[in-house]
């Protein structure tokens, strides 16, 4: 969910058929199949020979489609798993798994009221899937509906209060529509529940954008003690210090940014104007142009060079 804020993509989790007590009678390709670890790969192969073994019947092959489906669009192969979940329909029309990752399909499919239609038959079949709610919010949000997307997460939270992906997406949705407050409280929620690298650069970009920069600073910083090696953390925190004015902070952080994501474009051009400040003129033009290379259309960065006679 992510992409609600342009920022890095966000996972939204899927329901997968749990395993039933009789899972070990369907063999080691069945507990693959049905196994909430197995990645996409390992899952799609396992319901694979599932299905083409003809080893079950009923839900439990309604499983493995839905399952494979799931499996296909997390490889985004949107089309044949749309073909595994209709399956799933025809085999369970009763079967809420298939319909929420369905709609999860068309959700990637951009097709969001034909994504909502199935989280409602999803959400009928079974009102205790917390899941289909959240994914339904995610779905009435890029419609623009915050209002509805904002109840859609109460209802999963209210079905699973330790729902960690409700909070943030109903944080990002309060910090669309500027209710500090409530975003705040939500992320902070989620940090309590799943204390990651997101967790705390989510909650630190509300309080950036409040001017709450001390705040904004610390929770980049506990981003980068989480995950030293992401560079999203370091850009974060390094922004922060331009805007405090602490010129050789920042080089430093965006220098760390650049080893462990050479291809940021914005940390080139950052970079550029933390040199610039510091009376390193020649540095700033090498990374105003790197910045340009990256994005030929970067205004800043142009207007940069433009200013520097380096253009």
């Amino acid at each position: 969910m992510r992409v609600l804020v342009g920022l890095i993509a966000f996972l939204t989790l899927f329901a997968v058929a749990a395993p039933s007590p009789a899972a070990a009678a369907g063999g080691p390709a069945w507990e693959a199949c049905v196994g909430l670890t197995s990645a996409p790969d390992e899952r799609v192969k396992a319901c694979t020979t599932v299905i083409d073994t003809k080893s079950e019947t009923g839900r439990r092959l309604a499983g493995a489609y839905c399952n494979r489906g799931h499996g296909l669009t997390e490889r985004r192969e949107l089309d044949a798993a749309l073909s595994d979940l209709d399956e799933a329909v025809k085999l369970d029309p009763t079967y809420a798994c298939a319909y929420n990752n369905r709609g999860r399909v068309y959700s990637f499919k951009r097709d969001y009221d034909r994504a909502i239609a199935e989280y409602d038959q999803a959400i009928k079949l079974d009102p205790s899937l917390a899941m289909a709610y959240s994914n339904r919010g995610e779905s009435r949000y890029n419609k623009g509906d915050l209002d509805g997307a904002i109840a859609d997460f109460d209802g999963a939270i209210k079905r699973n209060p330790s729902y960690a992906t409700a909070y943030a997406n109903r944080g990002y949705v309060y910090a669309r529509k500027h209710d500090t407050a409530h975003a705040l409280a939500d992320f902070s929620v989620r940090i309590k529940l799943t204390p990651d690298l997101l967790a705390y650069i989510d909650r630190g970009n509300v309080y950036r954008d409040s001017e709450q920069l001390d705040r904004a600073a610390a929770d980049y910083g506990e981003a980068i003690r989480i995950a030293p090696t992401d560079a999203r953390g370091w850009r974060n925190r390094g922004m922060i210090r331009l805007y405090q004015g602490d010129n050789s902070g920042g080089l430093a952080d965006y220098d760390k940014a650049l080893q462990y994501d050479p291809s940021d474009v914005f940390s080139w051009n950052n970079r550029g104007q933390a040199k610039l400040r510091l009376g390193d003129k020649q540095g700033a033009i090498a990374d105003f142009r790197k910045a340009l290379e990256l994005q030929p259309g970067l205004a800043t960065a142009r207007q940069a060079l433009q200013k520097l006679g380096a253009l």
